[in-house]
């Protein structure tokens, strides 16, 4: 504990500033321009978690200005713990998605479950109640013990935090790729229903107005925890299991109710609210000051402690879990602090709001920081990265990657046992996905659903991202990922209304990692403005890297629909034999980056396939318009694997086969090209639908009552029992994890 003792002279003179993330120009802009001095041992640590990438998005604010975040459907966009979308009826569904990479990575079981709770607290900090949590993981491949180990224990937590705090956990995907051997993805994704009335803000508004910390005692886990997930990792330096916290999701069971009815029974007393996440208590004081336009001063000897003799750094830059931080008008806190004691939760003051703009904090009656509270959480710098097109995208064929197979049906095995394609119901069988009761469609299908009690409506949700696309072409594939998030929710009957994401790249100072998060961007914000899906809230995680090596560029789209009566919620089995098989959308040679590629030789190359955004949004409609008319059985959007792959996974758990043709050569059923559709129809309905959309569809067979598996192709087909098919695919995963080792 030596460190804590260093003076103001001594962290300059030694630069330790460095050591938590803070370059010399911006500890030099700290000293020279905004305090006027050196900043002392709590203030350097106040500022170097604030300016790190993870609060203060410095490298990447120019970029997430381009995003379209305003529609009719807006109510909240980017700025608050969550996004919130009007539904009418007075109603609004609120959503946001946060990553938990590092912590994962160095404590796998903590980092995934502690990224759940923080999630979850931002939803009901908006006033909203949680209803369902989807994820979006990415991990190397099954085939050493440490990856297994990370995979597992990821799962675990998951499942561990979410079935304890009685939220269900409905959806999400999961991908593999070595990329992520060293630095795992773990995104996590809620999902709240609230009443537009009950809507409220991170403010700390009105001089004189307390500050209430409620919730869990501060402990000194998670220090520096936004500092941690803006590094990169390396063998030579051991991993901060300081900077990993510790949840306990029955304490945040009881602080999510409550603050729901604080919410719901005190809207005169209760100014504002917002969760302690990412650095703690300085993130979430300073943030509510700055918002709104005043100052705080704060007494640390009030904060509930779980350890000894904490200090104020300790204290400001902890990231312990299940806390909340409430503004309450001066005079009216017995009303909210009896609330919180029935939860026997504590409920204390710990400051006021000033009106003098600054940030002061006090611990044993001496002054241990005064610092400008914009300074904090509005004034990082901002840095205009340059980037610069990498080599392999200079170098990339543009013809596309020529398939190997003999065998078509053993292509088809193969891809069903592929890590990304393969049946995750090993995973989702070990998350409650019913609890509440309120599930139509949990995990296994294109979207999850949930309806609204009280009414006829549905909300459809889901997770996305093919990083493969985004790596071979960075615009492109992030106009995919949004597209693929919507055709998961038009399959499913709703209508998209919103994304948010979590942006996962490299280091922003390599030019071309940059270039990659620069070009995707501009990708995603193209695919939002054409499908109407405006980005509402989301995160950035960068240094996603491992001994120098990073991940391939991954922004998950987390997306949430509207479906408007639940007869035309729609999944992707098929219903009955005799039923007839559509397609929707263009199919050619597309194999660069696809998983039949990286099934026969082991990695990913050449020019992306061709994708038009018009066509898309086009295909999207068409789809809707046929469900919402009553036609379609099913719907399942085209993917990893293609034709054949979908057709497949149509049929899985039904009892039923197929027979279909494609026109041309068998080795496109594996092709993957985007804004496809497969769908079923009642043959009764054939003559009005194709009257209808005879136009855009392609009939390519029918549903059999027996359950076999036959598509035939020009040059080819593929002949197989769907059980058969089934074993392979719902296997696959615990195949992998009971395998030996390297």
């Amino acid at each position: 504990m030596a460190t804590q003792e260093l003076t103001a002279e001594a962290i300059q003179e030694q630069k330790i500033y460095q050591e938590w993330g803070l370059t010399d120009e911006e500890y030099a802009l700290i000293r020279d321009k905004i305090l006027g001095r050196l900043p002392n041992y709590t203030e350097t640590g106040l500022f170097s978690v604030m300016w790190s990438e993870h609060c203060s998005y410095k490298n990447t604010k120019p970029i997430l200005r381009t995003f379209p975040s305003e529609g009719p459907q807006v109510l909240q966009g980017p700025g608050e713990g969550a996004g919130i979308v009007d539904i009418g009826d007075g109603q609004a569904v609120v959503f946001k998605a946060e990553s938990h990479n590092h912590p994962s990575a160095v404590e796998p079981y903590e980092g995934a479950a502690t990224g759940v709770g923080g999630i979850i607290r931002d939803i009901f900090s908006m006033g909203a109640r949680p209803i369902a949590v989807l994820d979006s993981l990415r991990f190397g491949e099954l085939d050493d013990a440490r990856t297994k180990y990370i995979y597992q224990e990821v799962i675990n937590g998951i499942a561990g935090y979410g079935n304890c705090i009685g939220i269900p956990t409905v959806g999400g995907e999961i991908a593999f790729d070595n990329c992520y051997r060293g630095n795992p993805l773990v995104n996590v994704m809620c999902v709240g229903l609230m009443d537009q009335k009950d809507i409220q803000k991170g403010r700390a508004a009105g001089v004189g107005n307390t500050i209430l910390y409620v919730g869990a005692k501060t402990g000194r886990d998670g220090i520096h925890g936004a500092t941690f997930a803006s590094a990169e990792f390396s063998d030579e330096h051991e991993s901060q299991r300081s900077a990993v916290q510790v949840g306990d999701p029955f304490m945040e069971k009881l602080l999510l109710e409550a603050c729901l009815e604080v919410i719901q029974t005190c809207q005169d007393e209760l100014v504002g609210i917002q969760d302690m996440g990412a650095a703690g208590l300085v993130s979430s004081s300073s943030e509510m000051a700055s918002k709104a336009g005043t100052g705080l001063r704060l007494n640390l000897d009030q904060v509930p402690q779980r350890e000894k003799d904490m200090t104020p750094y300790e204290m400001m830059l902890s990231e312990s879990q299940e806390r909340m931080l409430l503004c309450v008008k001066k005079g009216k806190e017995a009303k909210i602090q009896a609330i919180f004691d029935k939860y026997k939760l504590h409920a204390v003051k710990i400051g006021e709001v000033t009106d003098d703009g600054r940030y002061r904090l006090f611990h044993q009656g001496q002054e241990v920081a005064n610092v400008p509270v914009d300074a904090l959480a509005e004034s990082a710098p901002e840095y205009q990265r340059q980037g610069k097109r990498p080599e392999r995208l200079a170098q990339a064929t543009a013809s596309q990657y020529q398939p190997q197979f003999t065998d078509a049906k053993a292509t088809l095995e193969a891809l069903l046992q592929q890590g990304t394609i393969a049946s995750k119901r090993s995973v989702y069988e070990s998350y409650d996905s019913m609890v509440r009761t309120s599930t139509v469609q949990g995990p296994g299908s294109d979207a999850a659903v949930l309806r609204i009690r009280g009414t006829q409506k549905a909300l459809a949700m889901t997770t996305d991202c093919n990083a493969r696309y985004i790596y071979l072409d960075p615009e492109r594939g992030g106009q995919m990922a949004v597209s693929e998030a919507a055709r998961n929710i038009v399959a499913s009957g709703g209508q998209p209304l919103a994304i948010t994401d979590c942006l996962n790249y490299g280091n922003p100072e390599d030019p071309e990692i940059f270039y990659e998060l620069a070009q995707s961007a501009a990708g995603i914000a193209q695919a939002c403005r054409q499908l109407k899906t405006p980005v509402i809230s989301g995160n950035v995680s960068l240094n996603n890297e491992s001994n120098g090596q990073a991940i391939y560029p991954t922004p998950m789209i987390g997306m949430v629909g509207l479906i408007r009566d639940l007869s035309e919620i729609t999944t992707q089995s098929f219903k009955q034999a005799g039923d007839l098989i559509y397609s929707i959308g263009v199919t050619s040679d597309a194999f660069n980056g696809s998983e039949l590629q990286y099934l026969e030789i082991g990695q990913i190359s050449g020019q992306l396939f061709d994708f038009d955004l018009d066509q898309e949004a086009a295909n999207q409609e068409a789809v809707l318009k046929a469900i919402q008319a009553g036609y379609l059985a099913s719907a399942h959007d085209l993917s990893e694997g293609g034709l054949a792959v979908a057709l497949a996974e149509s049929a899985f758990k039904t009892g039923l086969g197929l027979e279909a043709t494609y026109p041309g050569p068998i080795r496109q059923v594996f092709s993957e090209n985007q804004s496809r559709f497969i769908v079923s129809v009642h043959p009764d309905k054939q003559a009005a639908f194709e009257a209808d959309f005879g136009d855009t569809f392609n009939l390519l067979g029918r549903v059999t009552t027996e359950a076999s598996y036959r598509l035939t192709a020009d040059d080819g087909q593929i002949e197989a029992d769907v059980e058969e098919l089934q074993a392979l695919w719902e296997g696959a995963l615990t195949c992998q994890l009971n395998a030996t080792s390297k």
